[in-house]
């Protein structure tokens, strides 16, 4: 094939969303998993990857877990979140977070997030705590529900890091825990410091579209020897003897295994690389698209560094003439994958009795959200191609 077919061919093929890079160690560290051996859930790559996530957030211990909402899921049991009671979480997010309150039989209480960065937002968090619920002997009650308040969830969304002082000095004054889910923005700054790094307890997902991956995956990090044993005692089905088969507690086979950590650690290795791709394909979708009308670009605060996991614009149907999702369906006709935002949590079937807390920007930013393709192999061409129907799709 001629050089200019070959790129023609190129870029007629299909851009995904974000799919992984395998470039580094990968079939290397696999081979020595199955040359010696260990392919199960014990291994010294297991250690290994728990040991290099804990260094790379600054946490003291790190338990690997099967997946992100596996982590989620015993980070919750670990801090004791009882049935009946609730966990705050924002209403714009993928939905594991809430499903992991639910497992428990905990409620999800969501809190609207901001327009301006899509995360978390602290003032109408201070605001509910403040005004619609009260706090005697230790305990913070929800007014509406009846239900204590036990826990808040932020997540850190789509690269950029939650504004994490106000919720500390929140969660501090009112007796609450706080579970980071660090499933979107691992390698994301807070005033230098990573997300994770915060929290009571810290989740990762390493799921097969997030900036590194292990085809699946997820990790518990935290400062609390404590939590960390109890984590690592309940996703190893609650052993209680080393040889003889005793489980004193309900406990869950929640461990990674070896295969799954060897592509892990070989990913973190890229990691350093990785970021810069995602910000330079940030930079690029920002010069060329910051002139088109009715498109709003994601912005970054001062105090945070994103990692830009999913770039993701919104779409004023009246400004740029058509809304997200008749624009998804015209990138779609050109082979270009796109995804909107979540549907609002509080919105859902599924969490029906689940309270929230006027809920606006989160309804808002669903209806305009719009993810644009931000594989760390995305090609300059491949960009350009998608800048282009962006640009040619605007009403003139």
């Amino acid at each position: 094939m001629k050089a200019k077919d070959l790129k023609t061919a190129q870029l007629n093929s299909f851009i995904p969303l974000s799919v992984p890079d395998i470039s580094g160690n990968e079939w290397k560290y696999v081979k020595e998993c199955l040359d010696t051996g260990w392919v199960s859930s014990a291994g010294p790559f297991v250690r290994k990857f728990e040991q290099c996530s804990a260094d790379y957030i600054g946490r003291k211990y790190a338990v690997a877990c099967s997946s992100g909402t596996a982590a989620l899921h015993t980070a919750l049991l670990v801090l004791g979140i009882q049935p009946d009671e609730e966990v705050i979480v924002p209403d714009l997010t993928f939905v594991a977070p809430a499903f992991a309150v639910r497992y428990i039989g905990a409620w999800p209480l969501f809190m609207d997030v901001d327009e301006k960065y899509f995360q978390l937002d602290p003032q109408k968090l201070k605001d509910f705590l403040s005004k619609q619920c009260s706090f005697k002997r230790g305990q913070c009650i929800n007014r509406k529900t009846k239900r204590r308040i036990r826990a808040i969830l932020p997540v850190h969304l789509l690269g950029h890091p939650v504004e994490m002082d106000p919720i500390l000095d929140l969660a501090k004054k009112y007796g609450l825990k706080i579970i980071e889910d660090v499933a979107e923005s691992l390698g994301a700054e807070y005033k230098r410091k990573k997300a994770g790094a915060f929290g009571d307890i810290a989740v990762l997902s390493f799921n097969g579209n997030k900036i590194i991956t292990c085809g699946g995956g997820g990790m518990l990090l935290t400062d609390s020897k404590k939590f960390a044993q109890k984590a690592s005692y309940l996703t190893t089905q609650a052993k209680d003897h080393p040889i003889e088969f005793v489980h004193n507690h309900i406990g869950y086979n929640y461990r990674l295994n070896n295969l799954q950590a060897a592509i892990g650690l070989a990913q973190f290795e890229q990691l350093a690389n990785y970021l810069k791709k995602k910000n330079n394909i940030a930079n690029d979708y920002a010069d060329s698209l910051k002139s088109v009308q009715g498109l709003s670009l994601p912005q970054q605060a001062s105090w945070a560094k994103s990692i830009w996991w999913l770039y993701t614009i919104l779409v004023d149907r009246k400004e740029y003439g058509i809304n997200s999702r008749s624009l998804m369906k015209v990138l779609e006709s050109y082979n270009i994958q796109a995804r909107p935002f979540w549907h609002p949590l509080h919105s859902l079937k599924a969490f029906k009795g689940c309270d929230a807390y006027k809920i606006e920007k989160s309804l808002q930013l669903y209806q305009s959200g719009l993810s644009l393709p931000s594989s760390v192999g995305l090609t300059k061409a491949q960009q350009a191609k998608v800048i282009q129907v962006l640009q040619d799709n605007v009403k003139t």
